[in-house]
């Protein structure tokens, strides 16, 4: 299969990777043909890549974090939880008013790890590009699933994975309680807007620190996860060593999932273009420490996606190398004068080093490039 933005996609072009919809319903099967009207209300939707098929690529196959049954249960989880907490407003002075949100994330967060735990070498890979959901309740999960490989690639504790966790998967529960109108404006906010969106951050924190089951260290990671190393965040605009170290990462992640994430005002950057966005604030915003781990993790080059070398080839990526994630095992397609091979091959770059990635390719009839 290959991964082709939305935007490029063409009329006739196939489906490789079923469409769902937040509760399972299968809304568009594998191998269905694209009409220019399925592909403008997909982008609608907010869906930003499609997988689709390609006879020279269709052995290529995509390595889950998730299984769809954890992703689909998460997000149902996550969906019926926000909800009800936008339709009914706890009350802050009595304890323990939605106990069962302690333990309905304890459950997926188990699945999570379930899943996340049959692979060590599990790099962060784009989620949910076959999926249309509403970008809050998939923003949590994204946010939790990396920030909990990211743990385990630390090497916290079970229990700390779980604090860790749940702080990430509730990180933005604050936000059940702005405004619709304010979320999800399409332009810029006005300052008075802006204030309120920053207020999410300690509304998350009254929702959470009296809950049971969910520990007071994953409430504060909705309290801090906008606090940056050099006190420019919010909102207390407290530094360094003040901020915890998991609200940390989930700050680094909350920002990396946002912007690789298409949004009504943006079109999504891809993950190399995020990991350079962050590496801007490397000492400044973010622990660079951190920033060097996350950066080991995240599939620069998401599987299936047309990139250009410095040969001049066209190839796709089909795998990655969990120890050297910029350099991934490509399918050449082309010859250096862009005439398609009869018979493709497989490129390992992480052992043959004089070829570099020099471009991503993201349609190749239109010729439209972004360098790396």
């Amino acid at each position: 299969m290959r991964m082709m933005p939305i935007s490029l996609c063409r009329p006739g072009m196939r489906l490789a990777k079923r469409i769902y919809s937040d509760d399972g319903i299968v809304l568009l099967a594998e191998g269905v043909e694209l009409t220019a009207t399925l592909i403008r209300r997909l982008g609608e939707c907010g869906i930003s890549f499609l997988y689709l098929q390609d006879h020279r690529t269709d052995d290529i196959l995509l390595p889950e974090l998730l299984s769809d049954e954890t992703q689909l249960r998460t997000l149902q989880t996550i969906r019926s939880t926000f909800r009800d907490l936008i339709n009914n407003t706890p009350n802050r002075n009595k304890s323990g008013s939605y106990p069962y949100i302690g333990r309905k994330m304890r459950e997926v967060m188990n699945l999570i790890m379930e899943d996340l735990g049959r692979s060590k070498d599990a790099m962060i890979m784009l989620m949910n590009l076959h999926m249309v959901d509403h970008y809050l309740y998939m923003h949590s999960m994204n946010v939790c699933v990396y920030t909990t490989l990211l743990g385990m690639a630390r090497g916290y504790a079970h229990e700390e994975l779980v604090t860790l966790g749940l702080g990430a998967l509730l990180h933005d529960v604050g936000k059940t309680q702005i405004s619709m109108q304010v979320l999800q404006k399409p332009g810029a906010l006005s300052d008075y807007e802006f204030d309120e969106m920053k207020r999410h951050t300690d509304r998350g924190f009254y929702l959470l620190k009296d809950e049971p089951n969910i520990p007071i260290l994953a409430a504060h990671c909705a309290f801090q996860h906008h606090e940056r190393l050099n006190g420019t965040g919010y909102p207390r605009g407290i530094k360094g060593d003040e901020i915890h170290e998991y609200a940390k990462w989930i700050g680094i992640v909350d920002s990396y999932d946002a912007m690789t994430s298409r949004r009504v005002y943006r079109e999504a950057m891809l993950p190399h273009q995020a990991v350079e966005m962050l590496y801007s604030g490397s000492g400044t915003l973010y622990e660079t420490s951190m920033l060097q781990l996350f950066r080991d993790k995240v599939a620069i080059y998401p599987i299936g996606m047309t990139v250009k070398l410095s040969t001049g080839q066209s190839a796709v990526v089909c795998d990655i190398n969990s120890t050297c994630a910029h350099r991934p095992i490509i399918r050449v397609l082309t010859d250096e004068y862009g005439i398609e091979l009869k018979a493709p091959y497989d490129l390992d770059l992480s052992t043959h080093l004089n070829v570099l990635i020099t471009s991503i390719e993201l349609d190749a009839e239109n010729k439209k490039m972004i360098s790396v």
